[in-house]
């Protein structure tokens, strides 16, 4: 069995809407692009490494249309690989699906997902706010990359909603911070929910 890998940024109130560019998801949302400013070489460093092993993208709707509009025209090592891999499409529609290698994904999501990770070794997913609430919620993933970004914007979708459950994780490497501040934080999903204590108590003993 593989592993359903997270990739997302966030501002440090959670926000994780629409960092790559203004026009990424622009409806009511004035900060699109808000990571750009940001990125150093380290962080660009951290980016390409979590990528490493990806053998399949998944991918919500909106993210894949981006994606698919751009990567296929795109040489570099990152439009290498998202080329040459399977993608798969959660949507409720019927996306374009002429990027090689693209399939769409029943309406069953938990049970699709769970396919795709028993044939896939590496499987990441990126951006796709709606798709990856659902994932956790589920309990659908193994692995979480999060970029916290020293930014508050105060509006925008949250990477964690309201329809987020009681989860435990474990940090799987050191915290490492990039020179404009952005801290890239990797955890790994454990089993269980989480535990509760008395500190008051403790400190009494």
């Amino acid at each position: 069995m593989g592993l359903i890998h997270i990739a997302m940024f966030a501002t440090l109130d959670l926000v994780g809407q629409a960092p790559g560019g203004p026009d990424e998801d622009p409806i009511g949302f004035p900060f699109g692009g808000w990571q750009a400013p940001l990125l150093d070489e380290v962080a660009g460093a951290q980016i390409e490494a979590a990528y490493e092993g990806t053998d399949a993208l998944l991918l919500g709707r909106r993210t894949y249309d981006i994606f698919a509009s751009y990567w296929p025209h795109q040489k570099d090592a990152f439009g290498t690989l998202f080329n040459s891999i399977p993608k798969y499409v959660a949507s409720r529609g019927k996306p374009d699906l002429s990027w090689a290698g693209s399939t769409q994904l029943g309406p069953d999501l938990p049970d699709a997902v769970r396919e795709i990770r028993d044939r896939h070794e590496h499987v990441k997913v990126v951006g796709s706010l709606n798709l990856v609430q659902t994932l956790l919620h589920e309990k659908l993933f193994d692995r979480l990359d999060l970029w916290l970004h020293p930014l508050v914007l105060g509006v925008g979708k949250k990477v964690f909603d309201d329809g987020a459950v009681p989860t435990n994780l474990t940090l799987i490497a050191p915290p490492a911070a990039s020179p404009k501040g952005t801290v890239h934080l990797r955890y790994g999903l454990v089993e269980g929910t989480p535990a509760t204590g008395d500190m008051t108590a403790e400190r009494t003993s």
